[in-house]
């Protein structure tokens, strides 16, 4: 599956568990911004009208003891621990889900970190298996997603790598899909089509034109391979000569039939 590593934790409250239904934490954050105290920062965003920024967070109360000290894995009151896992910059206190910090994204992610690369030019962690297979746009991740128009780079829904280089979050991308398959940015296809193509050569084939459309012949533009051919004009679709992509547009004006070439 192409993805990308997600942003701190995974949605949803466990029972049992600590902290909010974010994170499961021992301890509420004082927002810098406010000094109002509350359990995570997207606690803190939907409740302000501003957002309290991770990295200026110096001081934490404990939930058990109430102490509000530095910000720190452990508490020194009552020795409460906080979080399994806790980053001293991004200040996330969290049950471990084998978290790391990656320096050139600027926050936490979910891993194992061996799992996962860092690319430079996308600037952002992707799935190992898409080391030198997947298309490089750069600074990708610091675009919201498309259909949603949400941020990805620091959104806690993973992300989904398509053909073309394109994000997605992945709840956006399975959405996407019960209705079409193309990128909504540059139409390429988003998942491999070959097995659907061959099946509408079949409908094609089957599929007899009026004869005043038998002769015609259109100039297409395929969304896949960007090449331009001339091909027998069908209503249900116009293959591309160069990738027998079925992902075309007509490019140009009318037909010209057969018979007038």
């Amino acid at each position: 599956m192409a993805a990308t590593a997600g942003e701190d934790g995974a949605c949803g409250q466990d029972q049992g568990r600590r902290g909010c239904k974010h994170y499961d934490r021992g301890c509420l954050l004082k927002a810098p911004c406010c000094d109002k105290l509350y359990t995570c920062r997207l606690c803190h965003d939907s409740n302000e009208d501003h957002q309290l920024d991770r990295f200026q967070v110096k001081e934490v109360q404990c939930m058990n003891c109430e102490k509000i000290q530095h910000a720190q894995q452990t508490c020194e009151e009552c020795s409460t621990l906080f979080g399994e896992y806790y980053c001293d910059i991004c200040h996330l206190f969290d049950k471990d889900k084998k978290q790391y910090h990656c320096e050139s994204c600027g926050i936490c992610r979910i891993g194992p970190k061996e799992d996962f690369f860092h690319c430079l030019k996308c600037n952002l962690c992707l799935a190992m298996n898409l080391q030198g297979k997947h298309k490089c746009i750069e600074n990708v991740s610091r675009q919201n997603c498309p259909i949603c128009l949400e941020d990805i780079h620091t959104s806690r829904v993973v992300a989904h790598v398509l053909p073309c280089g394109h994000l997605l979050h992945r709840t956006c991308y399975e959405e996407m899909l019960k209705e079409g398959y193309r990128c909504p940015l540059c139409m390429h296809s988003a998942l491999d089509m070959t097995r659907f193509w061959r099946q509408l050569d079949d409908e094609v084939a089957q599929t007899p034109m009026p004869s005043e459309y038998q002769n015609m012949t259109v100039d297409i533009l395929c969304n896949d391979c960007n090449g331009r051919s001339t091909v027998q004009f069908h209503i249900l679709g116009m293959k591309c000569k160069n990738c027998d992509s079925y992902n075309t547009a007509q490019a140009g004006g009318r037909g010209i039939s057969l018979d007038q070439q």
